[in-house]
């Protein structure tokens, strides 16, 4: 992370981003850093004046008053990543295309897009900003991926109690072969808990963190664990590769984004 904490904001300036510019005013001012808000005009033949910035600056309300406000014309998806990767922002901001579905930001989409693409990690939010996260669920599959997830989880939120969720499930057919396979299963797993946060890097978040082995489909647990915690944030690894298909939590990262009802921050695996 850079020496001032920058967020980044992506804002098309609808009511609709009122929600994201809550929660960036506040991460920024929890960090005592800065706060950037991106605007990319896409109409054909828009122009980024600065008529067009006092214009936009004159919409946003006080507590945003202060902030770096950048209008571009071009592709949205790819200027705001442009524009994260030309000031190193710590953290990019967005909201849903609209609020039925978590899953309307799937693939295809501006947010998949530049989650593939941007290096920082990108909060999608859906919730209105009421304070702080006090509570976030991380799922894990103990790759290197869900870790530098948690990893950076814990840094951007570095006051909230975290809980590390780890889904097994035992095959129908393996489980009728033997009435020890399921409490085997469940031992391997949670060895590879353990392993996982013995990590050196993740020593220093020991006394933050929860760690929950359940049995289910990784979609269920994930639910039944944010529920349980009242978390308003889940935190996915993606492999950046082909986008939220390729989340840390499988096959099924379409379905249980559609599901949730908390912000998502999606964290790109750092290139090697």
């Amino acid at each position: 992370m850079t020496a001032t904490f920058e967020t980044l904001l992506a804002s098309d300036f609808s009511a609709r981003c009122d929600r994201p510019l809550d929660r960036a005013v506040q991460i920024a001012r929890d960090h005592s850093g800065k706060l950037t808000i991106a605007h990319v005009l896409e109409r054909q033949g828009a122009q980024s004046g600065p008529e067009t910035v006092e214009r936009l600056r004159a919409e946003l309300p006080l507590t945003a008053q202060d902030a770096n406000l950048i209008v571009r014309s071009g592709s949205a998806p790819k200027m705001l990543a442009q524009i994260a990767a030309e000031r190193g922002s710590d953290l990019i901001v967005t909201g849903v295309a609209r609020y039925n579905s978590i899953g309307d930001y799937l693939l295809g989409t501006a947010v998949d897009h530049i989650v593939r693409n941007a290096q920082a990690p990108v909060l999608v939010v859906r919730r209105r900003a009421t304070g702080p996260y006090e509570q976030i669920v991380v799922a894990t599959d103990f790759s290197d991926c869900s870790r530098s997830a948690l990893l950076s989880a814990a840094q951007i939120f570095p006051a909230a109690d975290i809980t590390v969720v780890h889904a097994f499930h035992v095959p129908y057919e393996a489980w009728l072969k033997s009435d020890d396979v399921k409490e085997y299963v469940r031992t391997e797993a949670q060895e590879g808990m353990e392993a996982f946060l013995a990590q050196k890097e993740l020593a220093s978040l020991a006394s933050r963190i929860e760690a929950i082995v359940d049995e289910g489909e990784t979609g269920s647990v994930i639910m039944r664990q944010l529920e349980r915690t009242k978390s308003h944030l889940l935190v996915l690894g993606t492999h950046g590769r082909s986008g939220f298909a390729h989340a840390t939590i499988g096959s099924q990262a379409e379905a249980l984004l559609s599901a949730v009802n908390t912000d998502v921050l999606m964290v790109r695996e750092p290139r090697s």
